[in-house]
């Protein structure tokens, strides 16, 4: 208290004492004034319209412009790329969608005071350099996610598809050049130019959207997927490679001329591989971690990174090039590679790339193809795409030995463009090679064949889909096939380990599989092995300890809920297992109820009772993703409370109704493989009138002496309840406590909540 005092007053004496100096100087200061001549800038306007003149001048500064530019595409971009992950689709999409919202098809055509006041023909410059440099940091981050050794190890297959993808479509666009070159080439410009660009967009593949789709469909552990990643990898090292030719001999003016360039683009790769490389190799093995990654390290690649796309860009073949090439040759070290990517890859996809997208879709004026004949073009673009990199890597994938599936599904991935399609089409517009008219027209195959790839891939599964009905049959005998779904590793592990008690170790034709399902924002191919590596080490140091062998599902995921149900309903398993933990019922009314309430309130617990999301009937006893996974899930679905689960030693199993019967063969497979007492608590009251339920419990009684024991009560007893492992109870009796708000709820142990498979016919 007399510190708080003395502070205070030290506080008022020397901001007084000080502020008193201030007015006496400008007060004596005012006295040099005499004797000179004063400019005082008077509008002869009030005040207040001085202050809207003010603050109207603010407002239209080329810096004002650009913030509100750059929020205003950021937030767009992320609503449309939400959305149309939440269509299935890759979030490139919608955020290449955004740009041409923003533009004249759509804001400019229906607000075009709006958009001259948001975007002003003055303020394009700055947002393209913008724009530019975040392009420039993406391609260093495709650079690093580029493995080099899988390119140098991979089998000759790789390289033949990957090349057949480039050159048939290559060709096919050349060919299309040669009968739309009289009508839509630029004045001035070359055959051979016009031609080379149609070329290049034609072949071109976006290897990161690609990426992302097969991590999301958990292909990259397959064989297919190492194939179709190397073949991307492939393809977009070659595009980039004719890409950088093709721009300096558009730059040149003649082939000859351009061999200059491309002697001096030669000498620079040389120096990057051999000089280079070798010098961030040595700097990376040092500086690998995050302690020891200074901020002067940090520096050495930035400016490396600089040093080579400014190179690139005086050679003549494109900055970008450059950052592509700076990220390829980054120190191989996975851990550095996923500490750098994690620094640049934020700044550059979520806040700088969205600037591209828009400032694309500012240049497409789509409201240009407003006759029949060029939208009729516009067709004939993306027919002669689709066929070109679809029918080139899928033919070259059969050729080489492919199933016919995985050559169609190579095919539907190559054919993907996204981004890397744009990159090329704006170096192509900016160089005066394309028209206003094709490069709206070359966007819309950009949308065009990224968007297919999804429903192609999925069509591709449904027609090659077969059912094996000799493995059901085998499943069906004995057969008991689990599929853990986890988010937390520690929540695995005991999901895990409640597992082995349901069908103990060693069972013929019985199964485990343990699924981690992460955002696809969150995850590359640098950080996906290490990041799974850790998701998955306690489970797999339980599986070691308990000798329970177990599968693994890894993926990247757009909708976790909606991927996680149809793995269980599509693959015949018996019980999905997800996890719960005591945190989310922190402030609600279960967790008053549960003995879980902590001081504070939950304030998205609190939002949901507001908005009158919280009826323990409708809702409850779930947080909302649980409650999507059990309306999803035909199978039978068990929800664990995990408080510090350890064992099913001993099991409690609460009874109320009829319903709860199933609840029986549950606890017989705990007696069989675990050895557990089970203690039924005839809750209801009803049990001495159902004699199915009766003979069940003789049955298990004669193959289990003196492992159930029956009890007639409605009341527990709170010394009873710390010897239980787990409480096993149906889901409707579950709901029935928790509205009843019984009071021994507070006491019970871990729970297992069962909700029972729905039959196919009722789903």
């Amino acid at each position: 208290m007399i510190n708080r005092f003395k502070n205070s007053l030290f506080y008022l004496a020397i901001m007084g004492g000080f502020g008193a100096l201030m007015f006496w100087i400008a007060q004596k200061g005012a006295l040099l004034e005499q004797n000179r001549e004063l400019v005082v800038p008077t509008t002869g306007d009030s005040q207040w319209q001085e202050f809207v003149t003010a603050l109207s001048h603010n407002l239209t500064h080329p810096l004002a412009i650009l913030l509100a530019q750059i929020i205003t595409i950021v937030v767009v971009a992320r609503f449309f790329g939400f959305l149309f992950k939440r269509l299935g689709q890759p979030a490139v999409i919608g955020e290449i969608i955004a740009g041409i919202v923003l533009g004249p098809t759509v804001l400019g055509y229906y607000f075009p005071g709006f958009s001259e006041g948001l975007f002003p023909e003055s303020s394009l410059g700055n947002l393209k350099f913008l724009s530019q440099f975040g392009l420039i940091l993406f391609m260093f981050v495709i650079g690093m996610e580029l493995d080099l050794k899988v390119l140098r190890n991979k089998a000759h297959d790789a390289v033949v598809i990957s090349h057949a993808s480039i050159i048939l479509p290559f060709a096919l666009g050349m060919g299309l050049a040669y009968f739309i070159y009289t009508s839509f080439a630029p004045e001035g410009v070359q055959f051979l130019s016009f031609g080379l660009f149609m070329g290049i967009a034609m072949s071109i593949t976006a290897f990161p959207v690609l990426a992302r789709i097969v991590q999301e469909r958990g292909l990259q552990k397959t064989r297919l997927g190492t194939v179709v990643i190397t073949c991307a990898a492939a393809d977009d090292i070659t595009a980039w490679c004719l890409l950088a030719a093709v721009i300096a001999i558009v730059k040149a003016g003649s082939f000859v001329s351009s061999l200059y360039i491309m002697a001096l683009a030669a000498a620079y790769v040389w120096a990057m591989l051999k000089i280079v490389r070798p010098f961030l190799s040595r700097i990376g093995n040092l500086y690998h971690t995050r302690e020891s990654l200074s901020k002067s390290m940090v520096a050495v690649f930035f400016i490396t990174l600089l040093l080579s796309a400014w190179a690139t860009e005086i050679i003549g073949i494109h900055a970008l090039f450059g950052a592509f090439m700076a990220g390829a040759i980054m120190p191989e070290n996975q851990k550095f590679r996923s500490l750098f990517i994690e620094k640049v890859e934020d700044i550059a996809v979520v806040l700088l790339l969205p600037l591209f997208f828009v400032f694309t879709g500012l240049r497409t004026q789509i409201g240009l193809l407003n006759e029949p004949h060029l939208w009729q073009v516009t067709g004939w673009i993306i027919l002669v795409a689709v066929v070109g990199k679809f029918v080139g890597s899928a033919a070259a994938a059969r050729f080489v030995g492919q199933s016919w599936k995985d050559s169609l599904t190579i095919g539907a991935l190559m054919n993907t463009r996204g981004l890397m399609e744009l990159v090329v089409l704006n170096i192509g517009y900016d160089l005066g090679v394309l028209t206003p008219e094709i490069f709206a027209m070359m966007v819309l195959m950009a949308l065009a064949t990224t968007f297919m790839t999804g429903p192609a891939l999925d069509l591709i599964e449904r027609l090659f889909k077969k059912h094996d009905a000799e493995a059901k049959t085998q499943g069906g005998s004995g057969a008991y096939k689990v599929l853990i779904a986890f988010g937390n590793p520690l929540r695995g592990q005991s999901l895990l380990r409640l597992v082995h008690g349901l069908i103990g170790k060693n069972q013929p034709h019985s199964s485990i599989t343990a699924m981690h399902l992460t955002s696809a924002e969150n995850l590359n191919s640098v950080n996906a092995a290490e990041y799974e590596r850790s998701s998955f080490l306690p489970i797999t140091q339980e599986s070691e300890k308990l000798q329970q062998p177990y599968t693994r599902i890894f993926r990247a995921s757009n909708d976790v809920e909606a991927d996680i149900a149809g793995t269980a309903n599509e693959g015949d398993f018996d019980l999905l297992l997800i996890g719960l933990g005591q945190s989310i019922f922190d402030g609600s009314l279960l967790g008053k109820v549960l003995g879980f309430t902590s001081k504070w309130v939950n304030p998205e617990n609190l939002l949901q009772q507001v908005a009158g999301r919280d009826s323990l009937i409708d809702s409850a006893p779930f947080d909302e993703r649980t409650r999507n996974l059990l309306a999803r899930s035909k199978v039978a679905v068990g929800v664990l409370i995990d408080k510090q689960f350890k064992s099913v030693d001993t099991v409690l199993l609460p009874v109320f109704s009829e319903r709860d019967a199933y609840l029986l063969n549950y606890a017989q497979r705990l007696i069989k493989h675990a050895g557990a007492q089970i203690t039924i608590l005839d809750a209801g009251g009803f049990m001495k009138s159902h004699l199915a339920m009766k003979e069940h419990i003789r049955a298990l009684e004669q193959q289990a002496p003196n492992h159930i024991h029956v009890v007639d009560s409605r009341v527990v007893d709170k010394a009873f309840l710390t010897t239980q492992h787990l409480m096993l109870v149906g889901i409707e009796s579950w709901k029935s406590l928790v509205e009843s708000k019984s009071l021994w709820l507070a006491d019970v142990p871990s729970v297992l909540i069962i909700k029972p498979g729905v039959p196919i016919a009722e789903a």
